[in-house]
């Protein structure tokens, strides 16, 4: 029986991860669960999974769950440094990494030190902190399993003896897919026109409206890029990335003797969390079953880094090295709120994300604190910037 803690419990990654569980509660018990805000949620899960803890990290929403949760033996706790400590303790096996952006960063470095199985859907920890990541993970032994859907279907193809952060010996590149978003087949000329309703309406996944945005200006894509550099230990110029709008093949392994092993699924994120439950081990789960003959063909088309710039700056960030992916990313965050509130056009997202990156000197990346810090400046100049801006247009 193996003891699981779901960071970020009541969210996307953790109703598929629970999904997957419900199906195999003989090989799975929940230690410990975590959420922010989303009370009622979180108390229902709590009845169901009888964890021995949940963690609140918002205090008035601590105040509520502890109140409805007085006579479950389940032990309510507050804070970030509870949910550290818990996923250090020797009982877990596995680390579900689920809470989305910085908030989530000092866990996963947590579980990591401890040496843990980590099952990871945060992109920032590896985006910002790749270096810290990776460099901790060889000292301590941890296991990373990463759960986007891209990645995870890289790790497939190499094989259960994989380590992530090793380059394989017997790989030549490996391709990302991406669905391309709303707007691959629009003019970029067009772009000025784009809304935010039009930007979070994707054609395959069902997203946030953050990632959806991401979506539509292949940032996500340049994210990823970031994240395959790290997880895989491969060069900038050895990611490739093609879109392929049925979003079926999911990644691609491309071997030294011309072979190409790929990655197939309908778009649904259990299977990437039941092969990471599975350590390596396939688990079934309620994902539909491919159909090829439904589906027909598949397409691939280059993708453009010129008309989608966020692409190119992803590759820039991996370059420029130090703290320049956490820079982009924490512009990125800016630019998309900023766009989503009609501050700024869909075309400027890229134009302010640019001009971060090129604004703030470089230097190493040194500690968790130093990105903390270094993310509450960049938003400061981000918003500054396009107040300066906006300003100055009307």
């Amino acid at each position: 029986m193996k003891q699981v803690s779901v960071l970020g419990a009541t969210g996307s990654i953790g109703d598929s991860t629970l999904a997957v569980i419900r199906k195999h509660l003989d090989q799975f018990k929940i230690h410990s669960l975590s959420a922010h805000t989303n009370v009622k949620k979180i108390v229902k899960l709590t009845l169901e999974f009888l964890p021995e803890y949940v963690v609140i990290t918002d205090e008035v929403a601590y105040v509520s769950v502890k109140s409805e949760l007085e006579n479950c033996q389940t032990k309510v706790v507050y804070g970030t440094a509870c949910l550290d400590q818990l996923v250090s303790e020797s009982v877990v096996d596995l680390v579900v990494a689920g809470i989305v952006g910085n908030a989530g960063m000092p866990s996963v470095l947590a579980a990591v030190a401890a040496g843990k199985t980590l099952l990871l859907a945060n992109k920032e920890a590896i985006v910002s902190a790749g270096h810290l990541v990776m460099s901790l993970a060889a000292k301590s032994g941890a296991k990373i399993i990463p759960l986007d859907s891209e990645h995870n279907a890289i790790y497939q193809c190499l094989g259960q003896q994989y380590q992530v952060g090793v380059r394989p010996a017997d790989v030549n590149s490996i391709t990302l897919t991406a669905s391309g978003g709303p707007f691959w087949q629009k003019p970029e000329n067009e772009f000025l026109h784009i809304t935010p309703e039009q930007a979070v309406a994707h054609p395959k996944w069902d997203m946030g409206a953050k990632i959806s945005v991401d979506s539509a200006t292949l940032m996500n894509k340049g994210l990823e890029i970031i994240e395959a550099h790290w997880l895989f230990n491969m060069p900038n110029n050895d990611i490739n990335v093609l879109v392929h709008p049925q979003s079926i093949i999911h990644s691609m392994v491309n071997f030294i003797d011309g072979s190409v092993l790929a990655q197939m699924g309908n778009p649904d994120m259990q299977i990437p969390i039941s092969y990471g439950l599975g350590v390596d081990k396939r688990l079934k789960n309620d994902a539909n079953f491919l159909n090829l003959l439904e589906i027909g063909s598949l397409t691939f088309v280059a993708a453009d880094c010129q008309k989608f710039k966020c692409l190119q700056l992803a590759r820039d960030a991996i370059s420029l090295g130090g703290i320049a992916p956490a820079i982009l990313n924490a512009a990125n965050e800016v630019t998309v709120d900023a766009f989503l509130n009609r501050r700024i056009g869909f075309n400027q997202i890229a134009e302010y994300n640019d001009r971060m990156l090129n604004q703030i000197d470089i230097e190493a990346v040194e500690s968790m604190e130093q990105l903390l810090q270094l993310d509450q400046q960049v938003r400061t100049q981000t918003n500054t910037l396009i107040k300066q801006k906006t300003n100055h247009q009307s």
